[in-house]
């Protein structure tokens, strides 16, 4: 009887092109070649790597850059937030010809308004914003921020999401985020029912830090911080999670590719340990 000698299937080590947002799209995928990793999390934003308003001559361009580095392109970060916005068409359209999967969407805030009225208006635009991107065949994920932000409890992005097909719609999940809002136990529980329908994983770090007597979210190196990374990975490797997980650098560091270098390492380790490869 042969014996398979495929690798274990595990999720693709992203870096988030924010954090190299001042190289070209040639300079971006030969440094997050060399610095390792197998994916480039490409923005798409307003001040991102490609602006809206040219995604139709500009991305090709990237992904061709970054491919040619034998990286991979599985997931770009937008603002997008509804399906009638100018580039919303343009953008899911020509990330679909260039055969990337995913999208992040753009925020939401609470702000002042009732937060069943808020709700009802994020679960109707974000209908729309899927409605189109599964006419192009590209998946949306909607990361859960901290703080004002809509998605930050997890459950209102499940209502959200409720009634959609997972097939095009689910969660990008953020372990720091998530234990910012659920730092004992919550999290856990939030991530086990994103799992069900999971698309994205972004990773940093972070502690609660006390300074002139106010508490503060201070950002740190991976595996410094407050994230149980154990059981995050091995909750994610028992959901069988294999898609893109993106890294990001939100602490200071001298020296930002050496910082990127470390937690890439602390990440790889994390994933070697969950998936056994």
């Amino acid at each position: 009887m042969a014996v398979s000698t495929a690798a274990p299937a595990r999720p693709t080590l992203c870096i988030f092109s924010k954090h190299l947002a001042k190289l070209d799209y040639e300079q971006l995928g030969k440094v997050a070649k060399e610095l390792g990793f197998e994916g480039v999390d490409l923005t798409v934003r307003p001040g991102g790597h490609v602006l809206p308003e040219r995604v139709v001559e500009d991305l090709p361009r990237a992904c061709q850059a970054i491919r040619a580095y034998g990286l991979e392109v599985p997931m770009i970060t937008t603002s997008l937030l509804r399906a009638d916005e100018p580039t919303a068409g343009t953008t899911l359209a020509t990330a679909a010809r260039l055969k990337i999967a995913k999208f992040k969407s753009g925020y939401w805030r609470y702000g002042a308004a009732d937060p069943e009225k808020k709700i009802a208006e994020v679960k109707a635009a974000t209908q729309g914003l899927v409605h189109l991107a599964a006419q192009h065949g590209v998946e949306l994920g909607f990361h859960n921020h901290s703080g004002d932000y809509v998605g930050s409890a997890l459950w209102d992005v499940r209502e959200i999401l409720a009634g959609l097909d997972p097939r095009w719609a689910g969660f990008y999940f953020d372990p720091a985020h998530a234990t910012v809002e659920g730092g004992l136990f919550s999290w856990q529980v939030n991530l086990r029912l994103a799992s069900k329908r999971l698309k994205m994983v972004a990773v940093k770090d972070f502690f609660w830090e006390k300074v002139g007597g106010k508490w503060r979210i201070t950002w740190c190196p991976l595996g410094e911080g407050m994230v149980n990374w154990a059981g995050v990975f091995q909750t994610l490797a028992q959901a069988r999670f294999t898609g893109p997980i993106s890294l990001h650098i939100e602490y200071e560091a001298r020296d930002e590719l050496a910082a990127i270098a470390r937690d890439l390492d602390f990440l790889r380790s994390q994933v070697k340990k969950a998936y056994a490869v």
